[in-house]
């Protein structure tokens, strides 16, 4: 297993206002829907954030996928102000429009916001500077979660992004992360991986940004599309256009276990 996270890395790098239990696979994980900057002040060191509700009337990100629906994702101004601004300024400028995931991986990730389609190109929004640290340790890569892409720090974060898929791991695997890689997951966390899945190894080297809260069975038909050796879909799978909205109070649809 260990052995296949590594080739994966390699690959890749350049509801209610009230606490509910989200069910997957017999299991039960813990999810908060407090709305708002609450949550945020008030974690504690090994919490999550993922699945903070946004309030009616919030900036979220509807993400137009050509033939296939909307993406909606709440996005976290507070943990990762940059990150938010980045790409809320481009979705205004419709940078993002009409691009291609060039990039999708089952069960790990899928990839886009490269101009070029070739993962090689992008750039941050003229003025916005990114330097490391600008990973919140509230954040995990949780399927769902949308990071950025970086060529080996945070501080070369541009316009890629990256939504996760990813798979579900046992108490061993964690424990050899953990070990492989330096890190220690909280038991908030290691639930999170256990029940949803997610990409454990990624968390504290990329800029979570948001999460995706309707639309993850898009993200996870993507994600099965066939792909050439680059690990580019031979059908364009297009971005019609990204969106920057207000929720409008409707239900949350965070996850659906039965997507992976």
């Amino acid at each position: 297993m260990i052995r296949k996270i590594k080739r994966i890395i390699t690959a890749v790098l350049c509801f209610s206002l009230f606490a509910c239990s989200l069910t997957a696979c017999g299991k039960e994980v813990e999810i908060s829907t407090d709305s708002g900057s609450a949550i945020t002040d008030n974690l504690k060191a090994g919490e999550y954030a993922n699945f903070t509700a946004p309030e009616k009337g919030e900036q979220i990100i509807i993400m137009t996928i050509k033939d296939m629906g909307d993406i909606k994702i709440k996005l976290f101004p507070d943990l990762a102000p940059k990150g938010v601004k980045n790409f809320v300024e481009h979705a205004k400028e419709g940078y993002y429009d009409e691009l291609i995931f060039h990039r999708v991986i089952n069960q790990f990730m899928i990839q886009g916001g490269d101009p070029q389609g070739t993962g090689r190109g992008g750039e941050p929004v003229q003025g916005i500077t990114f330097e490391d640290g600008d990973a919140s340790p509230y954040l995990t890569h949780v399927s769902g979660a949308v990071a950025y892409a970086n060529s080996g720090s945070t501080a070369t974060n541009g316009s890629q992004f990256y939504i996760v898929t990813g798979e579900k791991y046992d108490d061993n695997t964690l424990s050899q992360m953990e070990q492989a890689y330096s890190k220690s997951y909280s038991d908030s966390f290691k639930e999170l991986y256990k029940t949803l899945g997610g990409t454990p190894w990624l968390d504290g080297n990329y800029t979570i940004f948001g999460q995706v809260f309707d639309g993850l069975d898009i993200v996870y038909k993507i994600q099965q599309v066939e792909t050439d050796g680059s690990d580019k879909p031979y059908d364009a799978v297009v971005i019609e256009s990204v969106k920057v909205a207000e929720y409008d109070g409707e239900d949350l649809k965070w996850y659906i276990s039965d997507y992976n």
